[in-house]
């Protein structure tokens, strides 16, 4: 994203297009249904659960509305060429229809997943500086938080994991806030503690320390490891990111390779499962361990193909298949390893489309950003959201989930250093279709 507090006044903007940006923030951030009771919240990590009619026309409106703004805007150009990485994406997706066991619902959930990245990807154009984006943004996750904090206190039967739920009843506790889970209510306040942050040096220090603090005591009681220990990791490698130079690509896709390699490897190879024990840390990762290895097992047969997108966890094949009996993991929604389930959605091929798409062009948009100085604060709040999202993500599946903040945080950060590499910096706002332009590159 270009320095918003450059970026020129969109003509087209205004009112409208800061009420579309909450409307479209919100519906992520918060959803149609917020406070699930515990008898709904568990079916929201499912493929398809949350996926009616209802809410596919609510994105398809959105969709059309965003896309109608980013039409009209001067920098539509900037948002089209970042299309051309997601093209390729979907293009696979499409091919891969055609070996799933259940194409209508892979089809639909394929146009489903590409209007949900069309709408993140144009979203950072709507507001017209970075104070109006600092402002709208700050405004939707304020509330979030709040309404996460009324669901623990006032409501805490569906704010808080109950030993009565009957699927996750060892979860009881820990705060999930009006989100479904409480591992999407961590990530999600990990995303809050970040803009926290970048709201303490840019715009209200008290205000950002708040948001901060609150984001950070509920992410400790939400009982989310991953989450917890993942960011102070995060803020140690963004800061080591900054300054390594040419190694940005190897310090970021190295580490990822390194995390997946050894984590996958604790549930076929007992020499690094002992050793991850010896460090004190579940080698099952919570029961994770069986997960993989059905997902690993499964990949062996469609290394290519893969299975169809979304089209594996939660179908009558495999829960009532061959290992049905061996493994209570084919009830699970996912594989739990973003990357993983990429090999089972389209194999090999999708996987490396996603990698490019989602690790490489990242890293390389974020150097050009930092050898611009372009809004430094700027760029360092979406390298750290993109991380978080990128290294949380072996550990959860977060890639093109259709609702949840996960998916579309991670996606206008990923945009956003896009254009935080791309975009020229102005002076002051000005009007016209020569208000914002690409940078020569």
């Amino acid at each position: 994203m270009s320095d918003l507090s450059a970026e020129p006044y969109n003509p087209q903007g205004g009112w409208f297009a800061s009420i579309l940006f909450v409307v479209v923030f919100c519906y992520f951030w918060i959803g149609l249904n917020p406070l699930p009771p515990p008898s709904t919240a568990a079916q929201l990590a499912a493929y398809g659960e949350s996926s009616n009619v209802f809410t596919q026309i609510i994105v398809f409106g959105m969709s059309l509305l965003v896309m109608t703004m980013l039409f009209f805007h001067p920098g539509r150009e900037l948002a089209f060429r970042a299309f051309g990485p997601v093209a390729l994406v979907f293009v696979w997706i499409s091919l891969t229809i055609f070996f799933s066991d259940t194409p209508d619902a892979a089809l639909r959930r394929t146009v489903y997943s590409a209007l949900v990245v069309l709408s993140a990807s144009a979203m950072l154009l709507l507001p017209r500086d970075t104070a109006h984006f600092a402002r709208l943004a700050g405004i939707c996750i304020c509330f979030a938080v709040a309404l996460s904090y009324f669901g623990v206190f006032v409501l805490p039967a569906r704010g808080i994991h109950q030993a009565s739920d009957i699927a996750e009843a060892a979860l009881a506790g820990d705060w999930r806030g009006h989100f479904g889970h409480k591992n999407v209510a961590s990530a999600a306040m990990g995303f809050a503690l970040f803009f926290g942050l970048y709201l303490m040096k840019t715009r209200s220090y008290w205000g950002g320390f708040f948001l901060t603090v609150l984001a950070g005591i509920f992410l400790l009681n939400s009982g989310g490891k991953t989450s917890a220990a993942m960011l102070p990791a995060i803020l140690v490698l963004v800061w080591m990111f900054e300054r390594a130079g040419t190694m940005r690509y190897v310090l970021v896709a190295g580490s990822l390779l390194v995390l997946n390699v050894v984590i996958l490897s604790v549930v076929a190879v007992p020499a690094i499962k002992d050793f991850v024990s010896g460090l004190g840390i579940d080698a099952s990762f919570t029961d994770r361990a069986s997960i993989w290895k059905l997902a690993l097992d499964a990949v062996g047969s469609r290394l290519f193909t893969g299975y169809g997108f979304q089209s594996f966890w939660q179908t009558d094949a495999l829960f009532y298949g061959n290992q049905s009996a061996a493994t209570w993991a084919v009830t699970a929604a996912n594989a739990h390893n973003a990357y993983l389930d990429q090999l089972i959605n389209g194999g090999i091929p999708l996987l490396v489309l996603v990698v490019v798409w989602l690790v490489i062009l990242p890293a390389h948009h974020a150097s050009v950003a930092l050898a611009r100085g372009a809004e430094p604060d700027l760029t360092r709040l979406y390298t750290r959201i993109w991380m978080f999202a990128l290294f949380s993500s072996s550990f959860e599946s977060p890639f093109f989930e259709n609702n949840g903040p996960i998916w579309f945080t991670m996606l206008i950060a990923v945009f956003g250093l896009r254009l935080q590499a791309y975009a020229h910096l102005v002076e002051k706002p000005v009007t016209g279709p020569s208000a914002l332009q690409p940078a020569s590159v």
